[in-house]
């Protein structure tokens, strides 16, 4: 075995073999042996529009034939990536925004980061430069994300990364005004918010605590950064999780589901009031790209597969999913080894595991994962135990059945 997994114990891989996928279908997926998998996760949540959309092939088919890529460094330009950016930010709940592609979720936190502090430098006020992450917080694994990680297990090990980062509660508006006033606002560049947490276990906001922070974020002058990652392109029942709430925020960072993962790609969403400097005459260069930034192939597939969200309502009907996979779950808060079930928010959901019970035995949730596989069902355990619930936001009916009854049979199993 050569291929070096991420987030893997490859001494456990290498003794228990690969799971290899070979197709998928909908909300389905199949291995190598022809073994069918409902996806509840829609991989790491980013399989939007399900699989085996062939739009989204033909389109990326068809720009490889013209032009497959090039940099778009300077003046430099396609026109896939410029209608993407046109349509981006028609779709982002920031209006005259500009869009700064990027190659994926952690590319577009780091260069959210460096955005953010260069801000304050280009505006005369150099001394703000400290981050504010929230606990559970997942922003990815580059050196910027890892810095901003709420999840301890994720940074530990590599020393400091990124310096002048505090961390606040994740549910406790009234903490983060503290923290400003403890830090002095006048340090303070920016407060990186996921509408909904994800890795860190799937937790919907507190009612009313998304737009608190907004507003103490407003008074306070610091920049607000809506990581959309996982939420955006209809996952929470809007295109973007900042448009149900009304959050407008400063920057937006997104990936995933701008092109359902069919191919990688994430952007940033820059609001005017912060572009403006950068864009100023004599402002200069932003030292600050990647070899990929508006790729020709992948902006094609992502205009393809906007344009499946937008022609079958998947926000809409992501809306619907959200009380549909609640109800489907449900059930399973009464299992023995269930603490609670999370939800109610688009479609994301968590089983979490028992804490006493991972108290006791740490590799419960893992252990169910695995058990949930072999009755049919792809998920995987959270940085809290939880069993992460994010299928394509295709799945129907009968696929809420399956994967009710996978979950409790894996549940059983390992109880």
């Amino acid at each position: 075995m050569r291929h070096w997994h991420p987030f893997a114990d490859m001494a456990a891989v290498q003794e228990r073999g690969e799971l290899v996928l070979v197709r998928g279908e909908g909300a389905h997926v199949w291995d190598a042996a022809g073994r069918r998998y409902l996806d509840a996760t829609a991989s790491l949540w980013y399989c939007n529009v399900g699989y085996g959309r062939s739009r989204i092939a033909e389109a990326a088919a068809a720009q490889l034939r013209d032009l497959p890529a090039y940099s778009t460094f300077g003046d430099l330009s396609n026109r896939p990536a410029a209608e993407l950016a046109e349509s981006v930010a028609a779709l982002a709940p920031i209006e005259d925004s500009k869009v700064f592609f990027t190659s994926g979720g952690s590319d577009s936190i780091d260069t959210a980061t460096k955005m953010a502090r260069r801000y304050w430098q280009i505006l005369g006020q150099p001394d703000r430069t400290v981050l504010i992450r929230r606990e559970h917080a997942y922003h990815g694994m580059h050196a910027a994300g890892t810095s901003l990680s709420g999840i301890p297990a994720n940074a530990a090990g590599y020393g400091e990364l990124l310096g002048e980062v505090a961390q606040v509660p994740w549910n406790d508006a009234g903490a983060l005004r503290e923290s400003f006033d403890r830090i002095g606002p006048e340090r303070v560049a920016a407060f990186f918010c996921e509408p909904v947490i994800g890795a860190g276990g799937v937790f919907p906001p507190p009612d009313g605590y998304l737009a608190s922070v907004r507003q103490i974020c407003r008074d306070a002058g610091v920049l607000f950064v809506a990581d959309e990652v996982i939420t955006g392109f209809g996952r929470c029942g809007a295109w973007f999780g900042s448009s149900r709430w009304s959050l407008e925020p400063d920057l937006l960072t997104c990936a995933k589901g701008i092109t359902s993962g069919y191919l990688p790609m994430g952007a940033v969403v820059v609001a005017p009031w912060v572009a403006e400097p950068f864009w100023a005459r004599g402002a200069g260069m932003f030292r600050h790209g990647y070899t990929y930034s508006g790729h020709a192939t992948v902006a094609a597939a992502a205009l393809a597969n906007i344009a499946i969200i937008e022609g079958e309502d998947l926000c809409g009907r992501a809306l619907l999913l959200e009380k549909e996979l609640t109800e489907a779950l449900a059930p399973l808060a009464g299992h023995p080894l269930v603490e609670e079930v999370r939800g109610g928010t688009g479609v994301l959901a968590a089983v979490q595991i028992s804490r006493d019970r991972l108290l006791e035995d740490p590799a419960l949730g893992a252990r169910a994962a695995m058990a949930a596989r072999e009755s049919g069902i792809l998920t995987r355990a959270l940085a809290s135990g939880a069993l992460q619930i994010s299928p394509p936001l295709v799945v129907g009916d009968a696929e809420l059945l399956e994967l009710e009854g996978g979950l409790r049979t894996a549940l059983d199993a390992v109880s």
